[in-house]
């Protein structure tokens, strides 16, 4: 095997971050005393009563419109800007940890494997993400990358989370869950933050943001964070060589222009590199090559939009927005850029119905620069979307019972059409208690990968020919199939005390299997290849459980806990020689607890505790593990804020997953502290 080694990328260095933030923090510090006059912090979530949560209006995932989260048909979870901050996570990747229902583990300091309801990977192909209604969902093999995913945390406003099918509005591959990341408005983000941070693994991170207004009714903010992680430990203690660091800025405008019309214009660019061990098939002796190189990934975007209000019952938006991404891994660097428009409108028809509808097209233009090792056919590549959806909510019962009842229907360039329907009741007979109940159908996608790639996995020396273990896809590959059904409760008997419950059950058909191919010979000298070839040979359900509860003893203290229990069952059809995929069993953990404590000790001072618990992984040979968060916060004024955070306290370091098909090294969680700063002004 041989090892490459590379760092040549130009990295910034912190070689003295704290001393750096120490000499910061200096020069501020006469401003702390004078910082006490001027506008105070928002009121925070944390004084608001269980019942004032419950009637925060979102812009709801499932729905597409404003209403609050007791009238959702669905499993909802929504992460607040208050969340966040108390928790003293530093990504988004572990803000989700919060979700009862998403399974969130780490596979190296950059990696993420992330999903909803099972079939869990670094490859998660059921998980639909957007940023402010953008799509992040890559076509390349039907997930999501997670390192190239992110935003100043104190911009996001809440994370909405949709466990189960949202694709009768948000369309394919919205199977097991949407996840919605939103970030606040320009007027809620007035004046400036300066923000810094340094620590062990967390070793540097700084972030800036101003926000003013322009003339009567237009507001902006500009912003720029710059990171810097340490990498993980590998299984036998040694270097992993997966640090991670990017710098990211960009800006918002909201302009209301006229009474009912609002205009939103905004962007991001980001720059950064990340690490890893990749071990790849190699043509040469030792037949195997091993990178540890930091790659570099990049990208921006640009959206707008124009909502018009004619009254509470009736508006339409207009979206568009543009996204480019670049990757440069070892043996496939990837360029795509996306256009995408979008277009909905709502309308009251009569007294108890209220209409939407809505149509969509995206364009998506990929170049891939492959090689003998990783290759495409088609490494230049354009693949349209058009969409159609239309739903009709009926207030059959007002204020009691309501049906809502809806279907996307979808072109793609892969399997043509796909109708994807949905159905869902909603039943309040007291304001204590909310029963809901759905049935929906989605399907995802096949994706380039799928569809296109060759990948050389294995080269085993021998007589006559060397062996070759290839990983194809196919071009007659299908949609995989979900039908789900789910129902629901929610119980608020007093102010203190709210629940959630949500129960599953989803059956899925044409699921994707890796068949053994007939061996054939392949190039000079000839070497015998053995195929695996992507198909739609496997079929199963999955059933479960997810509750979250919320209990506020006393005025300052808030308990926050969740539960979720998954039970999956999967098999191949018959004639199948697939013996590998239905290890995802395995490879979603059956039990998660989670339980966050947050205090207000004292005027200013602040102590959150953040414990969980994730069952054993057999496929992956990962044990059960017990984790705990700290988090020590300080506000002394309205405008400065400390925080002293332990993050994986309850050991040095430990496993959470292993990637699948790509061999990235897998890296230890380690135990690790920072202190941040955060200054408003």
């Amino acid at each position: 095997m041989v090892t490459i080694q590379t760092n040549n990328r130009g990295r910034p260095r912190w070689r003295k971050p704290l001393s750096q933030a120490l000499v910061l923090f200096m020069a501020l510090l006469p401003h702390l005393s004078a910082a006490g006059t001027g506008t105070a912090f928002a009121k925070d979530l944390t004084e608001m009563s269980i019942e004032d949560l419950m009637t925060v209006e979102v812009t709801s995932t499932v729905a597409r419109k404003a209403q609050r989260v007791t009238e959702t048909a669905a499993a909802v979870y929504v992460i607040t800007a208050e969340d966040i901050r108390r928790s003293g996570v530093t990504s988004i990747p572990e803000a989700l940890r919060m979700v009862p229902g998403l399974e969130v583990a780490r596979i190296d300091a950059n990696k993420w494997a992330i999903s909803a309801r099972g079939f869990n990977g670094y490859i998660a192909n059921k998980l639909l993400v957007l940023m402010d209604g953008r799509t992040v969902y890559s076509q390349l093999y039907s997930g999501v990358y997670w390192d190239m995913q992110d935003t100043l945390m104190e911009d996001i406003a809440r994370i909405e989370v949709i466990r189960g099918p949202g694709a009768s509005l948000w369309g394919a591959n919205a199977v097991n869950g949407v996840i919605n990341i939103i970030t606040k408005g320009a007027a809620e983000t007035q004046g400036g933050l300066a923000a810094v941070g340094v620590g062990t693994e967390e070793r540097f991170s700084s972030g800036l943001r101003y926000g003013g207004k322009m003339g009567d009714s237009a507001y902006y903010r500009a912003y720029g964070k710059y990171f810097d992680r340490d990498g993980g430990v590998a299984a036998d203690g040694g270097e992993a060589h997966d640090q991670w660091y990017a710098g990211r800025g960009g800006g918002r405008i909201d302009w209301n222009p006229t009474s009912g019309n609002a205009v939103t214009v905004q962007g991001d660019y980001f720059k950064g590199a990340s690490g890893g061990t990749k071990t790849f098939a190699s043509f040469d002796p030792p037949y195997s090559t091993t990178y540890t190189e930091e790659y570099d990934q990049s990208g921006g975007n640009l959206l707008g939009r124009w909502q018009r209000t004619f009254s509470t019952s009736s508006d339409f938006i207009l979206q568009a927005y543009f996204d480019r991404t670049e990757r440069f891994f070892p043996l496939l660097n990837e360029t795509r850029d996306s256009y995408d428009l979008d277009f909905q409108h709502r309308f009251g028809l009569g007294r108890r119905q209220e209409v939407m509808w809505g149509w969509g097209y995206r364009l998506v233009h990929a170049q891939l620069d492959d090689s003998d090792i990783v290759s495409f056919s088609q490494d230049d590549r354009k693949d349209q979307l058009f969409s159609f959806f239309a739903q009709d909510d009926i207030a059959l019962l007002p204020d009691k019972l309501s049906l809502l009842l809806g279907s996307k229907f979808e072109k793609n360039d892969y399997t043509g059409w796909e109708t994807q329907p949905n159905a869902r009741l909603l039943w309040t007979p007291h304001q204590q208690h909310t029963f809901w109940s759905a049935v929906s159908k989605a399907v995802r996608t096949p994706s380039q990968a799928e569809h296109d790639t060759f990948l050389v996995q294995r080269i085993i020396p021998g007589s006559p020919n060397n062996t070759m273990i290839t990983f194809q896809g196919d071009e007659d590959y299908g949609s995989e199939d979900l039908t789900a059904y789910e129902v629901g409760y929610r119980y608020h008997p007093v102010e203190t005390i709210y629940m959630d419950l949500a129960l599953f059950y989803n059956q899925y058909d044409h699921l994707r299997t890796v068949e053994m191919g007939a061996p054939y010979l392949w190039g000079s000298p000839p070497y015998q290849v053995l195929p695996f070839v992507v198909a739609n040979n496997m079929k199963g359900h999955t059933s479960g459980a997810e509750l979250a509860v919320e209990y506020r003893p006393l005025n300052w203290w808030r308990l926050i806990g969740a539960y979720t229990y998954l039970e999956m069952s999967l098999e191949t059809l018959d004639g199948s020689n697939d013996f590998t995929s239905v290890a995802a069993e395995d490879e979603s953990p059956h039990h998660q607890f989670s339980l966050r404590s947050m205090m207000d000790i004292a005027t200013g001072w602040e102590l959150d505790l953040w414990g969980r618990y994730v069952d054993e992984l057999p496929a992956q040979d990962i044990r059960s593990y017990i984790t705990m968060d700290a988090r020590l916060g300080w506000r002394p004024t309205p405008h400065w804020e400390f925080s002293l955070v332990g993050q994986n306290l309850l050991s040095p370091s430990h496993p959470e997953f292993s990637s699948e098909i790509i061999d990235f090294a897998p890296t230890e969680v380690q135990r690790s502290v920072y202190v941040k700063a955060v200054w408003r002004f």
